[in-house]
């Protein structure tokens, strides 16, 4: 499947099949015989060839390239699509049970986060955009090459009210003595409280002095969290504002958790951009989104043989109340042309983790498998570039495959626009796995 032309012979010994090291990145790598779809077009550029220089692709041709010096990768007919996105992802959280996360270290939560980072990449997830969680140093080894994992779009700690969803203090903290004192979780970065506008100031600008991406605040009732109901409205108008303004001032946006009607529409008119999960949501607020350009960054939760489990009962009664709304919101959305962004929110379990491409193929229950994959990639890509001048990954677009992209790519033995399980196995069904030029799976020659 492999071959090469000139010098570059000796480096084909490098593409170790090993799915856990990253592999040289080379000057010049030529796929040949693929299909391609670039991330927005439904129709595939067959018999197709796609040259990659450092960590962009140079060119996309369905014509035959004679490029000398260059390593070749025959890809044997397969079907090429980008590196997948997950908009709502959590670093730090998605393999650590609940329980374990507030009794451990935070160097303990950062060597779980690493891991996990390393399966996502593996699972064809080249980039996320974390919603919560303190994963900075994870993302800055990645980006240097120290350990694989994907780009992370960091939030950094996820912010709320005293009694909202980002209150992880024991139930009898309160009242406290200082209301400036700081829990374990909250001096680490994993969850802040943040009451006035004076407050919430000044914790917007310390995720960003760290090097958040987009800031991630909670207006609206949690599942997970302890001590607020699905319908509670948190913040005021002018706390949320604050938070926006701070973000604006540096070149961003903000995210809000929220499922419920009156939650999201004080955000939404105190100028966020994207709400997470609104399982709830009305047809009168989900049209307001469609007015004002706000996404809908929601996720497909089901309760189903992959519901989250909740040792706390009343939030499991609160997961079955949301996803009983799941179809609704779906279909409401895509009626009113709202923006969608897909993600997974996976939260405390490795084996539900494990299922992250199993998610993004529920999306067949209300899109089809070109609609699903153009979710997952190029218009997920254009949610994170709301971001601006705060995205940390500037030098191409992501999320298709074009001239001047980043290079993420992905090989699938199959064509995932007929057969969109496949992207449910992808230990099984992606042949390669390629993220900023680097190949950091590769069974071809198996």
């Amino acid at each position: 499947m492999l071959s090469t032309k000139g010098p570059l012979a000796i480096l084909a010994c490098t593409l170790s099949t090993s799915p856990a090291v990253a592999q040289d990145a080379f000057p010049q790598l030529l796929f040949t015989n693929v299909n391609v779809f670039d991330g927005v077009n439904e129709a595939l550029i067959t018999n197709a060839n796609v040259l990659v220089e450092g960590n962009l692709i140079k060119l996309v041709s369905a014509e035959p390239l004679d490029e000398e010096g260059v390593t070749v990768i025959d890809g044997g007919g397969r079907t090429m699509i980008p590196g997948l996105i997950d908009a709502h992802w959590h670093v730090l959280f998605n393999s650590i049970p609940q329980a374990e996360l507030f009794q451990s270290d935070f160097a303990h939560m950062v060597i779980m986060g690493t891991k996990s980072a390393e399966a996502t990449l593996l699972r064809g997830f080249t980039t996320v955009r974390d919603v919560g969680g303190n994963p900075f140093s994870i993302k800055k080894a990645i980006d240097a090459g120290v350990y694989p994992g994907p780009r992370i779009y960091p939030s950094g700690t996820m912010i709320s009210q005293t009694g909202g969803h980002a209150d992880f203090n024991p139930y009898t903290s309160v009242p406290t003595d200082d209301p400036d004192a700081l829990s374990y979780l909250e001096r680490n970065g994993i969850a802040m409280r943040a009451d006035g506008v004076d407050q919430v100031t000044l914790r917007v600008r310390e995720n960003l002095r760290m090097g958040a991406s987009q800031i991630k605040i909670a207006t609206g009732g949690g599942v997970s969290s302890l001590y607020d109901p699905l319908d509670v409205s948190e913040y005021t108008p002018e706390e949320i504002a604050a938070a926006v303004t701070v973000a604006e001032n540096w070149g961003t946006y903000v995210a809000t958790h929220t499922f419920t009607d009156r939650a999201t529409q004080i955000a939404i008119e105190a100028g966020i951009k994207s709400v997470e999960h609104g399982f709830l949501l009305s047809e009168e607020t989900l049209q307001m989104m469609a007015d004002k350009g706000v996404w809908l960054s929601i996720q497909p939760l089901l309760n189903d043989e992959d519901a989250f489990t909740f040792a706390d009962p009343v939030s499991t009664e609160k997961w079955i109340r949301v996803t009983d709304g799941t179809d609704t919101a779906y279909e409401t959305a895509n009626r009113l042309d709202v923006k969608v962004a897909f993600g997974t929110d996976i939260l405390f379990d490795p084996a539900v983790a494990a299922k992250q491409g199993k998610f993004l193929s529920k999306l067949g229950r209300w899109y089809t498998p070109f609609e699903t994959l153009k979710i997952a990639t190029s218009e997920n890509a254009e949610l994170l570039a709301l971001s601006g001048a705060r995205n940390p990954y500037q030098e191409g677009p992501l999320g298709v495959i074009a001239e001047g992209a980043y290079a993420d790519l992905i090989l699938v033995d199959g064509n995932p626009l007929e057969d969109l399980d496949l992207v449910a196995d992808p230990e099984t069904n992606f042949d390669l796995i390629m993220k900023d030029g680097v190949v950091f799976k590769n069974t071809l020659s198996e």
